[in-house]
């Protein structure tokens, strides 16, 4: 396994700044193989959204209100739009810039662990392979 391809995917995925794609395009122009890198990447970026996932889930006032300064406002916001689109707009969770708030806000709305994992994993998966697809 490519640790430092899984660590960098892994905090691009969190509220961390990060791009796992240019490692990724490095990865590949060195030569290796494709298809574990993919995975590795896709792996590492699931379990970065898992953790943004587990902050929404926990919800505690601490965390949302004041470091994320999430008011009650922005949270029947995001269910609105939840509402309207559903969990598949999961899909998008790698995204830049609205990702992370995705993921955040699916656990902070209480959403099904199952059906996030996997709605986000096959979303990142796709970025991964087309990615690839595009650089071989």
């Amino acid at each position: 396994m490519d640790w430092l391809l899984f660590s960098s995917a892994f905090l691009s995925a969190t509220l961390l700044p990060g791009s796992s794609e240019a490692l990724l395009l490095v990865r590949l122009g060195e030569g290796a193989a494709w298809l574990p890198l993919v995975l590795t990447a896709t792996f590492g970026n699931l379990l970065g959204s898992l953790v943004t996932y587990a902050l929404g889930r926990a919800g505690n006032q601490a965390v949302t209100r004041r470091w994320l300064r999430i008011d009650t406002a922005d949270l029947a916001r995001a269910e609105k739009w939840f509402a309207r689109w559903g969990a598949p707009a999961l899909l998008l969770a790698w995204l830049p810039v609205v990702g992370d708030p995705l993921c955040l806000f699916a656990g902070l709305l209480r959403l099904d662990l199952t059906r996030f994992v996997l709605l986000v994993g096959l979303g990142k998966l796709g970025r991964y392979c087309v990615i690839a697809l595009l650089a071989g």
